[in-house]
């Protein structure tokens, strides 16, 4: 381990030298505040013992700007002082220093205190390594904003949901299935596996929520689990961008794979949260928002992006559009007004 020590006096840095030369860990000696932060910027130790009293930056000075600095911030601090008056020591505290050993201190005391410093370091270090460890296997299941929701609030585990205003994009390769009957599961799931990843690309740049795979399809949520007041605008740019990108990604593949994307993006009230059982659930928005979405990308066909009349009202000053007509969706007495868009003309 690497511990950094701070002080002006050399025959401080001496002694702690002497004290500490037994152990196996590897000192690095400072005489100001400034060298301190520089030498603590390049080699970032494993912990700091810090003199209070030094000219120029003293040493609750140093303490402030390493915890300001958020790749130095966890790095534990032994005020190592003459100065042992209460407020000082609540002062340091206050700030983030871990230890506060006042002047002159036991040998042993120093060891035992640095040791704790090291073991309590090595044992964060595990914790957040094995976090992350846990972000970066979930991440790959579930959005990482649901990840993040979930770690800050794992009260939101829970079944149930509540009634908000989301905006549902779904999308589709039109033609798959009957691909999959002539193409060999290997390379037909490679295949849905490239499309996913280039429309996934698209749909994180407009911080859209992939709710599920569907076989070939794709069910993105915007507006939910964090708020976007231009939610409706971002389903729809991506959309468009997909559908602006595909003819270069269509360029790496054979022929007979050059599928095309439909898809169909309502917004309204939708419940979100948790369905499943208390074992083992899936977070997804149900409701006839839903519905709609998901029956105007059913009849959309050749790359057609069909939305209803809310989200083109929306969106039709950047968008090219036109209607096409009422379109009733089974279980709904009225019909709902479709129109189609694009990013160019489009001919009747």
């Amino acid at each position: 381990m690497k511990i950094l020590v701070v002080d002006d006096n050399p025959d401080n840095l001496e002694l702690v030298s002497d004290i500490l030369g037994a152990t196996r860990h590897e000192l690095i000696m400072a005489r100001d505040g400034l060298t301190a932060l520089e030498k603590a910027q390049a080699i970032v130790p494993d912990l700091i013992l810090l003199d209070v009293n030094m000219p120029n930056m003293n040493g609750f000075e140093v303490l402030e700007r390493l915890k300001a600095q958020p790749a130095l911030a966890s790095i534990p601090v032994i005020m190592l002082t003459a100065i042992s008056d209460v407020d000082s020591r609540v002062r340091g505290f206050g700030m983030g220093a871990d230890d506060y050993l006042p002047k002159p201190f036991s040998p042993r005391e120093l060891l035992a205190r640095v040791d704790r410093s090291l073991r309590a370091k090595s044992t964060a270090d595990e914790l957040r390594v094995q976090e992350q460890r846990v972000r970066n296997t979930f991440e790959r299941f579930v959005a990482p904003s649901i990840v993040e929701q979930l770690l800050q609030n794992p009260s939101a585990n829970r079944l149930g949901g509540d009634l908000q205003t989301v905006t549902v994009l779904f999308a589709d390769l039109e033609g798959f299935t009957a691909l999959s009957e002539r193409t060999d599961p290997e390379t037909l799931l490679r295949l849905l596996n490239s499309y996913h990843t280039f429309m996934v690309r698209i749909i994180n740049r407009y911080e859209g929520t992939v709710d599920k795979f569907i076989g070939d399809g794709i069910m993105v949520l915007y507006n939910t689990p964090q708020p976007q007041e231009d939610h409706v605008a971002r389903a729809v740019k991506t959309a468009l961008h997909i559908q602006d990108e595909i003819f270069w990604f269509h360029e790496k593949l054979p022929l007979e794979h050059r599928l095309k994307v439909n898809f169909g993006i309502h917004s309204g009230l939708a419940v979100v949260g948790n369905v499943g059982t208390d074992h083992l659930m899936n977070r997804t928005a149900v409701g006839d928002t839903v519905n709609i979405a998901s029956r105007l990308q059913s009849i959309a066909d050749r790359g057609r992006i069909l939305v209803s009349e809310l989200v083109y009202m929306k969106t039709e000053r950047f968008v090219f559009g036109r209607s096409r007509g009422p379109l009733y969706v089974k279980g709904r007495s009225e019909p709902v007004l479709t129109y189609e868009i694009s990013n160019t003309w489009i001919e009747e």
